[in-house]
């Protein structure tokens, strides 16, 4: 007997305070629990220019702290390279650090569950200074 295959689209809409990591797992895990996706591939996708997607550890904050320091050396706000600065000291930098990430993550379900790592979460990565209304685009395919 062969599988079914699905196919089911959502948008999240995540409000960040600022510059940050920001976790949305459990909104996504609680999207796949009720969409009863047993096997497949989700991807995710972030609609915007400015900020990226990742996944990364989510036990101590302290990582998620230094991920943000270190970024702040490598492309400070106000460098005066740029010249894109429309919207601000932090415009280019945050463009710079889009290019430097991802703004689309795969992620397998398994079983029912996104196959993630114990200290794995999914994370939001706002690299603006202000606060935000951000769109990720879900797509899952599989049974």
């Amino acid at each position: 007997m062969s599988a079914v295959l699905r196919q089911a689209q959502h948008e999240f809409v995540l409000d960040t305070p600022g510059r940050g990591l920001h976790e949305f797992t459990d909104e996504v895990e609680r999207w796949v629990s009720h969409g009863r996706f047993a096997t497949g591939l989700l991807t995710l996708h972030l609609r915007h220019t400015s900020a990226s997607l990742l996944i990364q550890e989510n036990a101590d904050p302290d990582v998620r702290r230094d991920l943000d320091a270190f970024f702040a050396r490598l492309v400070p706000d106000g460098d005066r390279i740029y010249i894109h600065t429309a919207e601000g000291d932090d415009d280019m930098p945050a463009h710079v650090r889009t290019a430097l990430t991802a703004v689309n993550l795969s992620i397998p379900v398994t079983n029912g569950r996104m196959a993630l790592g114990t200290w794995q979460g999914i994370y939001l990565w706002e690299h603006r200074t202000h606060r935000h209304s951000r769109r990720v685009t879900a797509h899952y395919i599989g049974e």
